[in-house]
């Protein structure tokens, strides 16, 4: 493993003075493949270091003190406790069946977690290790998101079409809210006051008024000479700021950044093959994207929209987290 140039936006970076990002955190991959998570400076750009963990490794996330990794191992049915210090497996907590993605609480204590195959979101308290609660939704839960209050959560099943919002306090789903064909991922503004839905196979990205729980907008892509089956929209972030928000195409092997007043495409950035998921650094000058067909992950910086570089991780990258400091 190491790092490889991208050509032309290295190139870029280079002649335009673009830096590397200023401060170093810790870039933690999970590689469905072959089992791994892989540990990425931020700062080089190299990796530093392979950790083999359990079967299937998708969803990946990090305490917000940045002192445990939270991993699904969908094929061993349960979520993994990495040490971030010694990078050493330290405990499981249950997750129920085929754990695909999870979202953690803003206050730190709660992991909501997709089962896949068991149409259930369950409901972990990560101090007692106890599951509080599973919570039925559609068929093939999967994108989760989860408001800036913490009363809010969002799930979405990929067959039904549908994003259920789950009400923290009482674990039960108050609306039901029809998107596009496979929605695959959940991200809330900054503000709270939306919830942004990628849907896969539809193609778009409905915008969901946390208020009245109706889809207000849907973002549509075009790219020229790609075919619109081959744009698959899948992670999705939005700035801090709540001005951009970036989307994760997939086979169409870029990155959309969105206006989130206008709602327009501002420009799409190449990556790697089958762009999947999506992290900043805390600092929110650098974007990174998994691509899972061509192995690597890609730095985008954020000020300019340009790819500074990619670097080789393990075989089908999917999750991406960023250390908080």
């Amino acid at each position: 493993m190491g790092r490889r140039l991208w050509t032309l936006a290295g190139a870029f970076a280079l002649a335009t003075g673009i830096a590397s990002p200023a401060s170093a955190y810790m870039v933690y991959v999970s590689n469905e493949k072959d089992n791994t998570v892989t540990v990425v400076d931020s700062a080089t750009m190299e990796v530093v270091k392979t950790i083999n963990v359990g079967q299937r490794p998708r969803g990946i996330t990090i305490s917000h003190d940045g002192k445990h990794l939270y991993l699904c191992a969908s094929d061993d049915d349960s979520i993994e406790v990495i040490d971030t210090a010694t990078l050493q497996i330290i405990d499981t907590l249950p997750s129920g069946p085929d754990p695909e993605l999870f979202v953690l609480s803003p206050d730190g204590k709660t992991l909501y977690v997709a089962n896949e195959d068991d149409n259930l979101v369950t409901v972990i308290d990560i101090e007692s290790k106890g599951v509080l609660a599973e919570i039925p939704v559609g068929v093939e839960p999967e994108g989760m998101g989860i408001s800036p209050d913490g009363k809010t959560m969002v799930n979405t099943s990929e067959t039904t079409n549908m994003a259920h919002f789950i009400d923290t306090a009482t674990h039960e789903i108050t609306h039901n809210v029809l998107v596009d064909s496979r929605p695959r991922f959940v991200e809330f503004t900054p503000d709270g006051k939306q919830a942004w839905v990628s849907a896969e196979i539809g193609g778009t990205v409905s915008v969901i008024d946390n208020e009245s729980r109706e889809v207000v907008h849907k973002i549509t892509f075009e790219i020229a000479g790609l075919r619109a089956e081959s744009i698959q929209p899948v992670g999705v972030r939005i700035t801090a700021d709540g001005k951009k928000a970036y989307v994760a195409l997939g086979p169409a092997n870029r990155v959309a950044v969105v206006n989130t007043e206008t709602y327009e495409v501002e420009k799409y950035v190449l990556v790697g093959q089958r762009v999947w998921q999506l992290a900043f650094t805390p600092d929110q000058k650098t974007i990174i994207s998994t691509n899972g067909v061509s192995n690597d992950i890609t730095f985008i910086d954020v000020a300019t929209d340009e790819p500074v570089q990619s670097v080789t991780v393990g075989a089908l990258p999917w999750g991406v987290v960023v250390s908080p400091n």
